[in-house]
């Protein structure tokens, strides 16, 4: 080759290399930019959920007026003690539908309280004294473990706190612990006006809140969330009083990858904790809770019998639902 050539195929490579870096900058100069305020939603940890739903059931039964039910709120107070200094314990007693006093703690941990552009989560911390659905009849007066109807929602309260602990939430945030929901009448004894002993320690905050002039541009609240292939339908109270917060909370839960559990489906009306924070609050509330079509009670099917135990909670179910709340908390304005 003579050097008239090499100099012809040096210049040819060299165009070449001039023109692939020409196109590299044009393409990377049409990618789309990342957005400057781009939200940036913490990532839920199932099994840290998961842990803090079997160390509550290891307490056993956390039945009000019991050592398990002292113990278990002396964790709870801790636990998010750890996670935010501010934090209120109401404490009182409640007569149940018997007669009997019970002794109750709602437990509220706050982030910004001082702001009124907040919401609010909830769930109930307590467990039914009786399996009065349990299938055999020898068990119904044995109290029932709560693994999902009370601790599984707990269990992911408890994670989201941690996360909102470890990065600053858009808004102010309260996770309220309910005591006090499942001491309702058993299925067996029949009295006048049964549905005001269910949810109790709800009503109470209704009525005393934690700050006198309370504000909160809504709630949702936790029941039954962690079985599963759980299905989440909408609660008809909460269609009812909050029809607009249940939509957008179903459509983020859609848009994020989990349509096989928020069905937009129209679920049956459910005495829960939220009817009070409705009714007396005036705070739109809506109650996320596994409503089975397929179960003979339309809930969960271990409801108050002695199945509702650990081996029963999903982990898949709490990612779910932790970080359906997570992206709701930090989509939020």
């Amino acid at each position: 080759m003579n050097m008239k050539h090499l100099i012809f195929l040096l210049s040819i490579v060299l165009l070449n290399a001039g023109c692939n870096q020409q196109v590299k900058q044009k393409a990377a100069s049409q990618e789309p930019a990342p957005a400057k305020n781009a939200v940036v939603v913490p990532a839920f940890n199932a099994d840290s959920a998961y842990e803090s739903v079997r160390l509550q059931l290891d307490f056993g039964p956390r039945v009000p007026n019991t050592p398990a039910h002292e113990k278990c709120a002396a964790y709870l107070v801790a636990k998010m003690k750890s996670y935010t200094p501010d934090v209120i314990v109401q404490k009182g007693v409640i007569n149940a539908f018997n007669g009997t006093p019970m002794k109750f703690q709602n437990i509220i941990a706050s982030w910004k309280p001082g702001t009124n552009n907040r919401i609010m989560l909830c769930a109930h911390w307590d467990s039914r004294p009786w399996a009065d659905h349990d299938p055999d009849p020898k068990k119904r007066k044995l109290p029932v473990d709560a693994a999902n109807d009370g601790a599984s929602g707990v269990g992911v309260l408890i994670e989201v706190a941690r996360q909102l602990s470890l990065a600053n939430p858009p808004i102010g945030v309260d996770l309220i612990l309910f005591d006090v929901e499942d001491y309702g009448p058993p299925q067996e004894v029949k009295i006048a006006n049964s549905d005001q002993y269910w949810g109790q320690g709800a009503e109470y905050w209704a009525k005393n809140p934690h700050k006198a002039d309370y504000f909160a541009k809504y709630a949702i609240l936790l029941d039954m969330i962690g079985a599963k292939n759980a299905t989440f339908l909408m609660e008809g109270l909460s269609m009812e009083y909050a029809s607009d917060v249940v939509k957008s909370v179903w459509s983020t839960a859609n848009r994020i990858g989990y349509s096989s559990y928020f069905l937009f489906e129209q679920g049956n009306y459910i005495t829960d904790d939220h009817v009070p924070i409705n009714k007396i609050r005036n705070i739109p509330t809506i109650d996320m809770i596994h409503l089975d079509r397929n179960s003979e009670t339309g809930f969960y099917p271990y409801w108050h019998t002695t199945g509702d135990t650990f081996d029963k909670i999903d982990k898949n179910t709490l990612k779910v639902v932790g970080q359906t709340l997570l992206t709701v908390i930090f989509e939020e304005k």
